[in-house]
């Protein structure tokens, strides 16, 4: 299966090509992998998780208010189930792949290990921009600078989509290459929690200064383009990468997906993650 290069979408059997633009872009697009009915087993068996956060039937460590913009919302409406691998059989046999695991011991060495049970785990993210909800969308940002002070990195997110994105929905944007630049850590976490002294100063794949500072919003950004997926899609990113999410301009939309990380540092020791995470509530 072979898509143009510059769509920066690639099937299974061409992952020499997307590993090439994966280092040059920080960010491709693997089309394929999954089946329909794969996907569909995700869908239901993740809105049925996200069903019984909201009745109370699950451990509230499977509920989220973290990246909430109305946090209120949250007690009718669960826009995140986290550790969903935790309780979806399709979900982790999604991220667990042969071939996705292949792929990320090639991306960030052969000892690159799945955030399956540490901070967030596997998250479904249920990202409808309607009334009910409590997600709008997310600023500019690296996913580095989450956890500046820690050796987990480098990592590469992923995102199985089970809508396809559009203006409609909303979508991801990326800035191509900035993955390779050292860009700053931030002076505050997006929950307004100082960033701990023992924080790298910068993170990238070089030592190369960043041509012009991260904006703080959504503000446009010189060479951003947007990324689109379809259903089933799996977009990587690079966790140097900066990349903010756009909000959909159609209230009835749905953008829902299944999101984690692969990492190639070291694992850090139980509880440490934990601590961090329950910082930033």
């Amino acid at each position: 299966m072979s898509f143009p290069t510059d769509t920066g979408v690639f099937g299974p059997d061409d992952l020499d090509r997307l590993i090439w633009f994966y280092d040059m872009h920080g960010y491709a697009v693997l089309r394929g992998m999954l089946t329909e009915p794969d996907v569909a087993t995700v869908e239901s068996e993740c809105r049925a998780a996200q069903l019984a956060v909201v009745d109370g039937g699950l451990d509230p460590r499977h509920g989220s208010t973290v990246f909430l913009d109305e946090v209120g919302k949250a007690e009718k409406f669960a826009n995140y189930v986290e550790y969903v691998n935790e309780l979806s059989g399709g979900v982790r046999s999604a991220v667990e792949h042969p071939l996705l695991i292949a792929l990320m011991r090639r991306i960030l060495g052969p000892d690159a290990w799945l955030r399956a049970h540490e901070q967030f785990g596997v998250v479904y993210q249920d990202a409808r921009p309607g009334r009910e909800s409590g997600y709008s969308r997310i600023g500019w940002h690296s996913d580095w600078q989450a956890s500046p002070s820690l050796d987990v990195w480098p990592s590469t997110a992923f995102t199985v989509h089970i809508d396809g994105t559009s203006p409609a929905n909303g979508f991801l944007r990326v800035v191509p290459g900035s993955h390779l630049w050292a860009t700053p850590a931030p002076y505050r976490n997006i929950n307004g929690v100082s960033v701990p002294a023992t924080a790298r100063s910068t993170g990238g794949r070089t030592d190369r200064t960043s041509p012009f500072a991260m904006p703080l919003g959504f503000d446009k950004v010189p060479g951003e383009v947007g990324v689109y997926a379809d259903r089933g899609d799996i977009i990587l990113h690079d966790c140097y990468l900066w990349h903010s999410a756009a909000r959909a301009t159609d209230d009835t939309a749905l953008r829902r997906h299944v999101r984690g990380g692969f990492f190639g540092g070291v694992r850090p020791p139980v509880g440490v993650e934990e601590f961090i995470k329950n910082a930033a509530r």
